[in-house]
C-alpha cells in the first residue's frame, strides 16, 4: 500500500492489489516454499475469507447517487462494454485460441469491469485456480498500463470533448488508478466523468456475479442432475454496502477508513494468491492469455470508441 501511493507507482497507475500480487509471486518462488507447511492454514484463509470480506468493504467506495451524474448514456455505454467485452473473452478464448474457460473468464472479468478486483471477486465463482488468477491480473496491469499511455496520446484525433473524452476512458481501461491517471493528463474535466463513469462499472460487478453464478451452477445442473443454485453472499453484501454508503447513514470518516481497511484486505488476499502461484505453472500458459488480452484492448479502444459515440448521439 505504501508503494502504490509512490510517485512512481501513481505515474504507472500500479494499484496496491498489483504490487502485492508481484511480491507475493517473488516471494512465493523464493522464500515462500521453507515456511509454506507451517503459515499454509493463514495464507488459504487470506485469500479465501479475506477476499470475499474485501470484495464486500469494496462496495464502499460508490453510491447510487454516480449514475445520475452520468445519466443514461453513461449507464447504457458501461452495460454494453461489460457485457460485450466478457462475452467477446469467453468466445475468442474458448472457440480460437483453446484456452479453458475459466481463464477466458477471467481475463474477461479483468477486462470488462475493474481489473485486478473483478478477478479476484470472479474467482470463487469460477473456482479458478490460483496460475490462472495470476495470469489474468497480469494482462490486466500490461494492458491497463499501456491503455495509460495510449489514451492521452488518442486524445487529440478523436474528436471527443473532454466529458466525452472522460466517458470513453471511464467506460474502457481496466483499474480505477488507470483510469484516473490517463484522463488526468487531459483534464480535470475529464477526469472527474471518467471517475464516475468508472465506478458505474464497479456497480455492474454484484449483479454480474450474480448472473455468473447462476449460469455456472445452472451449467452443472445438466450434469449432476439439478444441484442447488448458491448466490455468492459477498455479492449480496456488496450491494448492501453501496446501499448504506449511498444513504450515507455512516460518517464520513468511518467510511474512509473502512475503504482503507479493504484496501489492505484485498491486498493480502492478492500476496497471498502469488504465494500459491508457481512461475512454471504461468510460463505453461503460454501466450494466448497475452493474445486473448491484446484481442479485448483492441476491442476495448475501437469498439469502446464507437459504442460511446453511438450511445452519446442516441442518450443525449
Amino acid at each position: 500500500m505504501a508503494l502504490a501511493k509512490s510517485t512512481w507507482a501513481q505515474h504507472l497507475g500500479l494499484s496496491a492489489l498489483t504490487l502485492a500480487i508481484v511480491c507475493g509471486i517473488v516471494a512465493g518462488n523464493t522464500v515462500f516454499p521453507v515456511v509454506a507447511t507451517h503459515v499454509s492454514t493463514g495464507v488459504d484463509f487470506s485469500k479465501n475469507m479475506l477476499l470475499r470480506a474485501g470484495i464486500v468493504l469494496y462496495g464502499f467506495r460508490i453510491t447510487f447517487q454516480q449514475i445520475a451524474d452520468v445519466g443514461w448514456a453513461g449507464v447504457t455505454t458501461a452495460v454494453m462494454m461489460v457485457t460485450s467485452t466478457f462475452l467477446l473473452s469467453v468466445l475468442v478464448g474458448t472457440r480460437i485460441l483453446k484456452l479453458d474457460r475459466q481463464t477466458a473468464m477471467l481475463i474477461g472479468a479483468g477486462s470488462a469491469i475493474c481489473g485486478a478486483a473483478a478477478v479476484m471477486a470472479v474467482e470463487p465463482v469460477v473456482r479458478g485456480q490460483a496460475h490462472k488468477v495470476s495470469v489474468a491480473v497480469a494482462t490486466v496491469m500490461v494492458f491497463g498500463t499501456l491503455a495509460m499511455f495510449a489514451y492521452p496520446w488518442l486524445y487529440p484525433h478523436l474528436g471527443l470533448s473532454e466529458h466525452e473524452f472522460g466517458m470513453f476512458a471511464g467506460s474502457t481501461i481496466h483499474e480505477v488508478a488507470q483510469v484516473v491517471a490517463a484522463a488526468r493528463s487531459v483534464g480535470d474535466a475529464a477526469a472527474a466523468t471518467a471517475v464516475i463513469e468508472k465506478m458505474i462499472r464497479v456497480m455492474l460487478l454484484a449483479p454480474f456475479l450474480l448472473f455468473l453464478s447462476i449460469a455456472s451452477r445452472g451449467a452443472n445442473e445438466a450434469d449432476a442432475g439439478g444441484a442447488r443454485i448458491t448466490i455468492p453472499w459477498f455479492a449480496v453484501l456488496f450491494i448492501a454496502a453501496s446501499a448504506a454508503n449511498s444513504l450515507n447513514v455512516l460518517p464520513v470518516r468511518l467510511v474512509d477508513a473502512l475503504i482503507e481497511v479493504d484496501t489492505m484486505l484485498l491486498s493480502v488476499a492478492m500476496a497471498a494468491l502469488g504465494l500459491r502461484t508457481h512461475v512454471g505453472a504461468i510460463r505453461q500458459a503460454g501466450v494466448r492469455p497475452l493474445l486473448l488480452a491484446a484481442v479485448l484492448f483492441v476491442f476495448l479502444i475501437g469498439g469502446g470508441y464507437g459504442i460511446n459515440r453511438t450511445v452519446t448521439r442516441l442518450l443525449t
